[in-house]
């Protein structure tokens, strides 16, 4: 029996939701904080978990990771009453399947709930699948176009040396694949592969997590801890979207760079690291140098071995390997068994379409397929329905015509159209921005607070 884990403080909350989904055959275990959430996570099988993000001794964004680090493969759908945009995409961020606000609507829950254990019961079974034939350790760049062939064969000159390398790329290209495959065929495939989201960490924290910290260093500091560097040795470290970096950590990582030594915050001990360095950003550091948003010493240090990885617009010969693959290792599909085709109108779209999040959105669109799609044709209005629920919507093919990527939009009386085409404006923005609300608003030239109405008059869900 599927098992999911319910953490919520609220009694009326954790008894409807254990109601509906005993409902629904499913085994339902229950916590009221996040500790105890935590303890009965290491001891069931859960499947699932339903977490609230206001919760006591342990917030709940904070059990979000200590979950996906203790499960890695569980799906999570966090709920809370409190929500706002910024706190939905650090969720998303962290890697939980959807965010849900209160008050719930139980049909909503259902579906999502359908809908990750379907996922994350496909992402089993392609596992398993790997393991039983031996694919696990398969080569993960797909592709025939020339730009992919150029990043295999720099991929394949780079690994047999110990040069720093330094990736550029749009999100979602697959610059962390570039980074694995580098390190998996180097002479470090032994040792570990160590990722930092620049991004991701606080400026306060980055220094932590890079260098690690002494007992008492700072206030929360309650114990002795190595960072990434450290935990890297003999391995490779990837610095992803180093472009975001604080000047201040830019400094402190240049240095360590040059010196080949770190000192752990709050420690006077010299620390000698062995790592190779493999950077990647979405920006152009060229631009931040000369603006003063990077500094061009640590620029060059890392820039030894550039490789660019294409955007998925710019290689539209893989368009379709990609989704096949993608749609195979995801949910074991075979398209003569199980009659999945798209029919020639739909394959033009697919290979014209701008695909503003790359493989990623590529990716995303095959597991829509697998969780929405019944099995049989694929037209095209069934593919722009599955299009249309991807982060970015607009379809700003080139020389398409109005019919091929507004046909729902001219049917419209005017005020229709006006808020459908504002919708699909929205989206691609908010793609286009990494869903950041304040970078998204400036971009287009409106009040964040003017933004974040808009996406609830719509119902916009911001993710990454």
């Amino acid at each position: 029996m599927t098992s999911i884990l319910i953490i919520d403080d609220e009694p009326g909350i954790r008894q409807t939701l254990a109601s509906i989904l005993e409902d629904e055959r499913y085994q339902v275990h229950t916590a009221e904080d996040a500790v105890l959430g935590l303890e009965l996570l290491s001891r069931t099988k859960a499947s699932l978990v339903i977490l609230d993000v206001l919760l006591p001794k342990l917030g709940g964004l904070e059990a979000l990771e200590k979950i996906r680090s203790i499960r890695p493969n569980i799906e999570v759908v966090v709920i809370s009453g409190h929500a706002n945009v910024d706190m939905a995409v650090r969720a998303i961020r962290l890697g939980a399947f959807d965010f849900l606000e209160k008050p719930l609507s139980l049909d909503r829950v259902l579906t999502v709930c359908r809908n990750a254990l379907t996922v994350q019961r496909l992402r089993e079974e392609n596992l398993n699948l790997k393991n039983s034939t031996g694919l696990g350790n398969r080569d993960e760049m797909i592709g025939v176009s020339p730009g992919i062939e150029q990043v295999r064969v720099l991929i394949k000159q780079a690994a047999a040396s110990d040069a720093r390398i330094f990736i550029t790329g749009e999100n979602g290209t697959g610059k962390e694949l570039v980074a694995r495959a580098i390190h998996r065929g180097s002479s470090r495939a032994g040792g570990s592969f160590v990722e930092v989201n620049c991004a991701a960490i606080p400026d306060t924290l980055i220094e932590s997590e890079l260098f690690g910290h002494e007992k008492g260093a700072f206030t929360d500091a309650v114990s002795s801890r190595k960072g990434r560097f450290e935990l890297a040795a003999g391995g490779t470290l990837f610095l992803d979207e180093i472009g975001d970096m604080s000047l201040a950590a830019q400094a402190k990582v240049l240095r360590a760079i040059q010196e080949q030594k770190i000192e752990r915050v709050g420690g006077e001990q010299t620390i000698e690291v062995d790592v190779r360095i493999v950077a990647a950003t979405n920006k152009n550091l060229l631009e931040e140098c000369e603006t003063g948003g990077f500094r061009q010493d640590l620029f060059f240090r890392l820039n030894v071995i550039p490789i660019y990885m294409p955007p998925l617009r710019e290689r539209s010969g893989d368009i379709l390997l990609l989704l096949f693959h993608f749609l195979q290792e995801i949910g074991g599909v075979s398209f003569d068994r199980d009659k999945i085709q798209f029919d020639t109108r739909a394959l033009e779209i697919l290979r014209a379409y701008h695909w503003p999040g790359n493989v990623r959105e590529l990716q995303n669109l095959a597991k829509r397929i697998l969780v929405l799609h019944s099995g049989g044709h694929i037209g095209e209005r069934a593919l722009m329905d599955l299009l249309q629920q991807s982060p970015a919507t607009l379809k700003n093919q080139p020389n398409a015509s109005p019919e091929t990527g507004f046909s729902d939009i001219l049917d419209l009386n005017y005020t229709g159209a006006k808020e459908s085409f504002e919708k699909q404006y929205l989206e691609y923005q908010l793609s286009k921005n990494d869903g950041i609300i304040s970078r998204t608003a400036e971009a287009i030239g409106i009040y964040p607070s003017n933004l974040h109405n808009k996406l609830k008059k719509y119902k916009i869900r911001t993710e990454r």
